[in-house]
């Protein structure tokens, strides 16, 4: 298989496995505010929202579960903070809003996993 043949496959299976985490969610009582999300300080995946709490959900689709998870990076989790501050600015949430940092990872032949509070914006700022 060619490398761009590769990359389109990749391509193809992480936008599966971000439709399977829109569902999910929407499943579990969350209105999709966005998908792909592209600001110019960063993207983000999904921007799902549940009474006051704004989850902004990085989804990753790899041949592990493990895998999965170890791909969210401490730089790529830097932009997506940076991404929801941005929305957030240009959105005038409410002060008791609650934003969160999620992750749904998918593996083929397993059971998809969104986990909640997967990392905190404070955490990603110490090391800015």
């Amino acid at each position: 298989m060619s490398s761009h043949a590769g990359r389109r496959a990749a391509w193809g299976w992480g936008r599966i496995a971000e439709g399977l985490a829109a569902w999910t969610l929407r499943c579990k009582g969350y209105q999709i505010d966005a998908r792909n999300l592209r600001t110019p300080v960063g993207e983000v995946d999904i921007v799902a929202r549940r009474g006051s709490i704004v989850a902004f959900v990085e989804v990753k689709a790899r041949r592990s579960m493990d895998e999965a998870l170890a791909a969210i990076q401490p730089r790529q989790r830097e932009r997506i903070v940076r991404t929801a501050e941005w929305y957030v600015a240009g959105r005038g949430l409410p002060p008791s809003t609650v934003c969160r940092f999620d992750a749904f990872t998918v593996a083929p032949w397993r059971i998809p996993r969104h986990i909640i509070d997967a990392w905190r914006a404070d955490e990603t700022a110490a090391r800015r």
